[in-house]
Order: C-alpha cells, then structure tokens, then sequence
C-alpha cells in the first residue's frame, strides 16, 4: 500500500518532533526541513504528496516559498504558522495555499486537514477525460458543459453570478479560498468594497444548496479569510 510523503518545514524542535510523532502514528512517510532554501530544494527531489508549512523561517518568509513552488507545482500546501492576524492567513491563501492553522492546534484537526488534502489529490489523479464536465460532492452535482447545478437530482434555479461562485467553490473542493481570490475569479477585480456584495451572493446560495443554511454542509465560512466547500 502507497504511504503518503509528507513534508514537513519548520524550524522549531518541538513542532518538528510534534509532528513527526503524530505523521508516525498514522504510517506517513515524510521528510523535515529547517528553512526555505532547504524546503525548495527538497519539493523538489522529495516529490512530496503535501507540504507542511511554517511561515516563520529563518531564511525567508513562508508566503515567499509558497509563490515559488506553486511557479511549478500545484501539491497542497497547509501552513501551520503562529501567525493567526487575518491579514497574514489572507497574503498565505492568495500566494497559493490550500489551509491554515494556527499554533497552538489540535492534532485532530491537523490530522483531518491533512485527510482532506489527501482526498483531493486522489479525487484529481482518478478523474477522467469523462468525467471531467461532471462535478459530484454528496446530493450537489453540477454539469459543467450544461450550465446547470443539481440538489438530490432537481435542478437548483441560480443566478449567473450564484453560478460562478458554486464553480469558484466546487473546482477548489477542501480548499479555503479568500475573499480576494472569489471576487477575483467572479467579478475580475478584489475591491474591498465588493465584500458586502460576495457575502449577500454568497448567503443566497447557500439557501439553493443547504438543508439548513443556518448550519451548512457544504459552503463552510472562515470569518475574515473566506469560503471553503467541504467534501460530502
């Protein structure tokens, strides 16, 4: 059975042996890395299926190293940062990372956003030429060459821009995308402004697709960051 590499780039002993442990008991392989220029280097002859990263390196700042992986690389990154201000998990999420936790975290929680880096992974290596205008996440399914989006097999009436936003959404499944980002890939700008906008839009939808939009299933709110759509 393929054990999953992992990573991992911190420069602080007792995150490093945190983690370590914790990659040991669930069978990871992995590998560790003290500072950027040895993460860049090895991203690339460690061929890593994630990549833990700690933003507070000695030698370069963690947004940095992101921007330069994702030049070639599209592997998850989650941060894993005593940097917990809005401001710096939005800069971290728009260079290209795919999650964020903040320290001190729950090795819980660490471990499911770990499973679910994992998951899309798998979800992009086994989707086919066929499947590729088909979108599936528990009842919500969407038809790409069709234009339409689907609610346990009844088709869910939205908007042009409520569209947009569930693709936005859908296309990035596990991952948390900010609001600049959304705004940018909806709307073609990323205006402050227009975050009033995006949250009404955002709410309408969630009305078309959640059984309960008051506890929401799929379109999961990260205050001051963004939206992430879960996986069913």
């Amino acid at each position: 059975m393929y054990k999953p590499k992992i990573l991992v780039v911190e420069d602080d002993p007792a995150i490093t042996n945190l983690i370590r442990t914790t990659l040991d008991t669930q069978e990871y392989q992995y590998h560790t890395a003290k500072n950027g220029a040895g993460a860049l280097l090895d991203a690339v002859s460690y061929n890593p299926d994630v990549i833990i990263l700690d933003l507070g390196l000695p030698d370069m700042d963690g947004v940095e190293i992101i921007r330069k992986v994702r030049g070639w690389s599209s592997v998850p990154i989650i941060i894993v940062s005593a940097r917990s201000e809005d401001q710096d998990k939005v800069e971290a999420l728009d260079a290209g990372a795919d999650d964020y936790l903040t320290k001190p975290f729950s090795i819980d929680e660490f471990l499911a956003r770990l499973r679910v880096a994992l998951r899309r992974i798998r979800t992009d290596q086994t989707a086919g030429p066929a499947q590729s205008s088909l979108y599936q996440n528990g009842e919500l399914r969407i038809d790409y060459a069709a234009g339409c989006a689907y609610m346990g097999g009844k088709e869910i009436h939205l908007t042009s821009i409520e569209y947009k936003l569930l693709c936005v959404l859908a296309k990035n499944t596990g991952k948390v995308l900010t609001h600049n980002y959304i705004l940018k890939e909806v709307w073609g700008t990323a205006l402050a402004a227009d975050i009033p906008s995006l949250r009404v839009f955002m709410a309408t939808l969630r009305k078309k697709i959640e059984r309960d939009p008051s506890a929401p299933r799929y379109i999961q709110t990260h205050i001051g960051v963004g939206y992430r759509m879960i996986r069913q």
